[in-house]
């Protein structure tokens, strides 16, 4: 999702919830993202796990329909398909689903954690540095997009 303001063009992305990401901030961070199967239509599932990662259905500015950014091969050869559509969601109220894992490590206890723990607006130069290195030529085919 982007957004355009008085003070430019704001990229939405989220941080991933969990020990693992606590820390990290630099090239942590993603778009809303989930994986789909054989046979299920990419576009429904992004839309789905937006509201999953997020708590809110994704809201057009306008009636539009989202756009393809395409697909990119992440460095674990996973495949992320990507569309852009812009709207406005206020950050301050995302709530994620969860999942659950073993915390810590060989402990034999189970904690949940939340899939995605905070989202931000970031200007595309900031969105650079924050997001997953895999996932920055979408922001290079947004702004094209929008050039």
């Amino acid at each position: 999702m982007y957004k355009r303001t008085a003070e430019g063009l704001r990229l939405l992305l989220v941080h991933p919830g969990g020990p693992f990401w606590a820390k990290k901030d630099a090239s942590a961070w993603s778009i809303p993202k989930g994986e789909y199967g054989d046979g299920e239509d990419a576009l429904t599932v992004a839309r789905r796990e937006f509201a999953e990662e997020l708590g809110h259905a994704p809201q057009a500015k306008a009636p539009a329909e989202p756009w393809p950014l395409g697909e990119l091969v992440q460095p674990g050869r996973k495949v992320v398909t990507a569309w852009a559509l812009e709207g406005d969601l206020d950050v301050g109220t995302v709530t994620s689903n969860t999942f659950e894992i073993e915390w810590p490590p060989k402990s034999g206890r189970r904690q949940a954690f939340p899939e995605v723990d905070r989202a931000e607006w970031f200007t595309p130069e900031e969105a650079r540095t924050r997001i997953l290195p895999g996932q920055e030529p979408f922001i290079d085919r947004l702004l094209e997009r929008l050039a």
